[in-house]
């Protein structure tokens, strides 16, 4: 297929989402509105570029805690919810499990029970106008530390809300290690939420490990260090666990890859790790979700068949229940066909 051919079908076969944080969807108009109500100037263009320009992990991370920082009040959540669901009706997924990191906002003296109507209201919203299912996790955050971590995961069991489904572990990965947050874990555990984590993106192998071995992580996201540990490799697969994969975002921060054609996702598909493609944060890298599907495709050599398995890996590595996942993956088969 060429590439408008292949976008065409891509966008018609139902896929989920899995690893996607939700001020990353924001639209450059969204941000232009946010600066202009918070410092009452417009946001120039050659501003925009230069909040998007950066080298490594940490770079990004600064602009993402900047795009944060201009939001003033919490119904400006509505504005990140609608771009959202236009991201996701525009890359035809159908179901997508996404962060939220409330640290940033919670610092800014935003009440956290008001952030969860404003996201409860939204995610219906969603669903009642597109039949789209969006799950949250929060980002407990390992940039700010074990006690912020462990403050984040108090808010989110007094005030839970429909939707939200369990925590994640993001932010600088050699700045808060993954077994510095086994406590955190523990606790979303023993209380039946479901535990994530980032490793794997910025450190080596030992990284997954503490993540799966200390926090119990039930997915990791990106991973592309586990290929340089056959035993990781092995543990993985054996143990049916996924590895949420964001292509662009890994070539971006060019610590473990410099280009496209030398991304392991090849090498993690064909050792046999449950391994899904994502998107990490679109409007930062410039890449949604169809673009990273192009990219295994025209680069990665990944066959047809391979795709169409990783988009029912999408599914089967959710946290949605069996009958959903089968109803689903049935609906991939037949818009396949």
């Amino acid at each position: 297929m060429n590439k408008s051919e292949f976008y065409k079908f891509f966008k018609d076969i139902p896929k989920a989402e899995l690893h996607i944080h939700i001020e990353a969807v924001m639209s450059r108009e969204t941000i232009k509105k946010l600066y202009l109500k918070k410092n009452g100037v417009e946001f120039s263009d050659s501003e925009i570029k230069k909040l998007f320009s950066y080298s490594d992990l940490n770079g990004f991370i600064a602009a993402f805690l900047h795009v944060q920082d201009l939001f003033t009040e919490v119904s400006d959540f509505d504005l990140i919810f609608e771009d959202l669901k236009n991201y996701l009706l525009r890359n035809g997924v159908v179901h997508c499990e996404a962060f939220f990191a409330p640290s940033a906002f919670i610092k800014k003296g935003f009440d956290y029970a008001e952030m969860t109507k404003n996201f409860e209201k939204n995610l219906k919203k969603i669903k009642e106008e597109t039949g789209i299912t969006v799950w949250l996790l929060g980002d407990v955050s390992r940039t700010f530390g074990l006690e912020n971590a462990e403050n984040n995961y108090k808010m989110f069991k007094e005030h839970p809300f429909d939707g939200f489904i369990g925590i994640g572990l993001g932010g600088a990965e050699q700045k808060g290690p993954s077994k510095e947050f086994g406590p955190v874990f523990e606790k979303a555990i023993a209380d039946k939420y479901h535990a994530v984590a980032h490793a794997g993106e910025d450190v080596g192998p030992e990284s997954i490990w503490d993540a799966l071995r200390i926090c119990h992580a039930e997915r990791i996201g990106h991973g592309i260090t586990s290929v340089q540990d056959p035993e990781l490799v092995k543990y993985v697969r054996e143990n049916k666990i996924p590895i949420e994969v964001c292509p662009t975002s890994n070539v971006f921060t060019k610590k473990y890859v410099k280009k496209m054609a030398e991304h392991p996702v090849r090498e993690m598909f064909d050792k046999g790790i449950p391994v899904t493609i994502a998107t990490d944060d679109p409007i930062f890298f410039g890449a949604e979700l169809l673009d990273e599907y192009w990219n295994l495709y025209s680069k990665l050599h990944f066959s047809k068949k391979d795709m169409k398995q990783i988009v029912i890996n999408s599914f089967d590595d959710s946290f949605l229940p069996n009958d959903k996942k089968e109803s689903f993956k049935a609906k991939v088969e037949q818009n396949w066909k």
